[in-house]
């Protein structure tokens, strides 16, 4: 009897010792990786702008590899490639805007002088009553703005320190995020594989939550681009023919704020529709909200559906607050982001819904 109870409490105690030395492994395991990643979590941004990027453009990388046959030089060529499709656009468009500052200033200021006239028959009555209040004439003088403009020199002089200090961290992140996608285009087959692996799901499934975030991004990325720039180009085309004053620089402010979903195009087009009809230009202001809502508009409800609806599987409705959310936690690449983790959240909730159903059975 002695030997067998000994044994049963030899048992017992090497399975306590097995949940002891569990834990233990659980609780180094988690420090491991909280310290992981407080030394990976100033690089987020990098590896998160280098992975959508490389995602975007892996198809070609792919084509480019099967050619030359050398994953290095593949991946040299797909990073300089992503470089110059990026690079050439925001040069080009730079330059555009910067030509036409200049005359948006001083269109500004006469749009400023002209609906600040007492004698103007739409703004004048308005205007006597604020003149009570504050000094028209300076304001329409220019000397007003002139003094907000120096205001704002003054700070940005003082600041010049931090700005050249940001500008070199940009481009520091920049050479990082070119640095990653490269051995990320080079040995992205193997970092795939080690992260369908890496996840605590049947492959079938990880390999579906894992293409299934692939889709979202290249469709958040072409859908949304196009989108934009479509809209951009229609709206810039509208305020040039209807005599908008810097209708590049709105064409421009209008393809970046078309990428936040069924809102965006709409905070340009309507404030130059309003300032057209301050101006005296009523037909104008009446043709660009026409055109504002039966052109721009439906582009938007037809395009982003098919280009980034369909793809994503994902509501109208949730992708607009997904893109607004991502937008606050990650800044500009939230656009993308926003819609990945909500399309990663459902395709887990569908993957636990599945393996419920199948207990039950």
């Amino acid at each position: 009897m002695r030997s067998k109870g000994s044994r049963v409490m030899t048992k017992l105690m090497a399975q306590d010792n097995r949940q002891i030395r569990w834990w233990v492994l659980l609780a180094v395991t988690a420090i491991a990786l909280y310290l992981c990643w407080l030394m990976l979590q100033p690089f987020v941004g990098v590896l998160a702008w280098a992975a959508v990027l490389v995602i975007v453009f892996y198809p070609i990388h792919q084509r480019l590899l099967k050619r030359l046959k050398k994953p290095g030089l593949s991946a040299l060529l797909s990073c300089i490639l992503v470089i110059l499709t990026i690079l050439v656009p925001v040069v080009l468009v730079t330059i555009a805007v910067l030509n036409e500052f200049s005359g948006a200033m001083n269109n500004l200021q006469a749009t400023i002088a002209y609906l600040l006239d007492p004698n103007s028959p739409y703004t004048g009555r308005v205007l006597r009553w604020v003149s009570q209040y504050i000094d028209i004439e300076q304001v329409r003088s220019g000397q007003y703005l002139l003094e907000r403009l120096q205001g704002v020199s003054g700070q940005l002089a003082g600041r010049t320190l931090g700005v050249i200090g940001g500008v070199i961290g940009a481009i520091v992140q920049m050479f990082f995020v070119v640095f990653t996608m490269y051995y990320l285009f080079r040995d992205g087959d193997k970092i795939f594989a080690a992260l369908r692996d890496a996840l605590p799901l049947e492959s079938k499934q990880a390999t579906a939550i894992m293409a299934r975030t692939r889709d979202v991004i290249g469709a958040s990325v072409y859908g949304v681009l196009a989108i934009a720039i479509v809209q951009g180009i229609l709206g810039g085309l509208a305020f040039w023919t209807l005599g908008v004053p810097s209708a590049i620089v709105w064409g421009v402010a209008m393809t970046f704020l078309s990428m936040i979903p069924m809102l965006g195009a709409f905070l340009v087009w309507v404030p130059a529709a309003i300032y057209l009809a301050l101006t005296g230009h009523a037909v104008k202001a009446v043709l660009l909200v026409l055109w504002g809502t039966l052109v721009i508009g439906m582009i938007d409800n037809f395009l982003r559906p098919k280009l980034v609806g369909e793809r994503t599987k994902l509501h109208e409705l949730l992708i607009f607050f997904a893109v607004l959310g991502g937008l606050q936690v990650f800044g500009v690449l939230g656009i993308v982001l926003g819609p990945v983790v909500l399309a990663i959240t459902l395709a887990l909730m569908d993957v636990f819904q599945a393996a419920n159903r199948t207990s039950e059975t």
